[in-house]
């Protein structure tokens, strides 16, 4: 369903104008990010901290090693068919259980590409939690580190993945990786959780704005939309559209935050199904220094037709591992997502 006639739509696209250039003119290395909610990419090793007994081979689910392995293979398919089959620079990932997992499939699918994890374990009992994966050709790693998400009720919630990478040209690039807490109890009743993951990421953000106008991307399944009070009011990321072979601002204004993935969602399309209605949980947000670097009309739900489900009532969803408790061998419930970036 479309999004027009609600009050927010007009809120204005407060972009600063110092002349314009086409994005053909732009030059230098073209950036391709992407985000990916892995649903439930376990080990099958019990973890007696977390709470991962139904992803162990004993359990209802039957969670194997070969079907680990099926899993990991899986998912690597998907990533390598990106940006041309040349895989992204640059992955973030929720639903991993540790860096383990994601290290297992670097190793073992993944190894073309000379590809770092960075990871951080967070508080959540289930233990899954936000990683990424960059290309060590194209960036060095400067820091990491996980922010601390406290909800209203102090239950344990995933951490916020900070990664600072610096490109082979010494640009700096902080990445924030998500995946604020669900929307269990109702959408209403748990808005106050996202609402607190939004007020940390809002305050590292004003902070690093405060020290210099820098490049951000931030990306994650933020279980909310970009039109809700999290996304549009508390992290104040601002709906940002242009489309493809449009002209592009030479300069925006720096401290803010602009959401490439708001023009989907008005179009009413999105990234995970919850019963007839897509939902565009999973987003790339840039500050406005980095939008100066996005291609047009390059955010994508990413949709090749080996990940689609071809059939039945779930026709054209992503075509997951299992189907309720029934093992289907599939990828995950969500569609990656990705944005091209031209660095000049």
């Amino acid at each position: 369903m479309k999004r027009f006639g609600q009050s927010w739509i007009l809120i204005p696209l407060l972009f600063v104008f110092f002349g314009c250039q086409k994005i053909e003119a732009q030059k230098g290395d073209t950036l391709f990010v992407a985000f990916w909610n892995m649903e439930n990419f376990f080990d099958t090793a019990d973890d007696p901290e977390k709470n991962d007994a139904e992803f162990l081979p004993a359990s209802e689910r039957e969670w194997t090693q070969d079907r680990f392995d099926k899993k990991s293979h899986n998912m690597s398919r998907v990533i390598l068919s990106m940006n041309n089959g040349t895989g992204p620079d640059v992955l973030g990932m929720s639903e991993v259980e540790n860096k383990g997992v994601v290290q297992s499939m670097v190793d073992s699918f993944l190894n073309t590409i000379n590809y770092v994890a960075v990871h951080d374990d967070s508080p959540d009992k289930r233990g899954i939690d936000v990683s990424l994966i960059f290309n060590d050709d194209k960036f060095d790693l400067i820091s990491s580190e996980g922010l601390v998400v406290e909800l209203p009720d102090n239950y344990p919630t995933r951490n916020i993945l900070h990664a600072v990478l610096k490109t082979n040209e010494g640009d700096t690039i902080h990445f924030f990786v998500n995946h604020w807490p669900s929307r269990r109890g109702g959408k209403d009743e748990s808005s106050k959780n996202r609402v607190a993951a939004a007020s940390v990421l809002k305050q590292k953000v004003n902070q690093l704005f405060a020290d210099n106008p820098c490049r951000i991307i931030i990306m994650g399944d933020f279980n909310d939309e970009p039109g809700d009070i999290s996304i549009l009011k508390t992290l104040d990321a601002k709906p940002f559209i242009c489309k493809e072979e449009e002209t592009i601002p030479a300069e925006v204004n720096y401290p803010q935050l602009l959401n490439l993935a708001y023009k989907k969602f008005n179009d009413g399309e999105g990234s995970y199904k919850y019963r007839d209605d897509w939902n565009m949980l999973d987003q790339i947000i840039v500050s406005g220094k980095m939008a100066v670097s996005y291609r047009c009309g390059s955010f994508t739900i990413y949709k090749p037709n080996f990940l689609l489900t071809r059939s039945g009532k779930f026709e054209g969803t992503p075509f997951p591992t299992y189907g309720g408790s029934r093992y289907l061998g599939g990828y995950s419930d969500h569609f990656p997502v990705f944005a091209k970036f031209v660095l000049k």
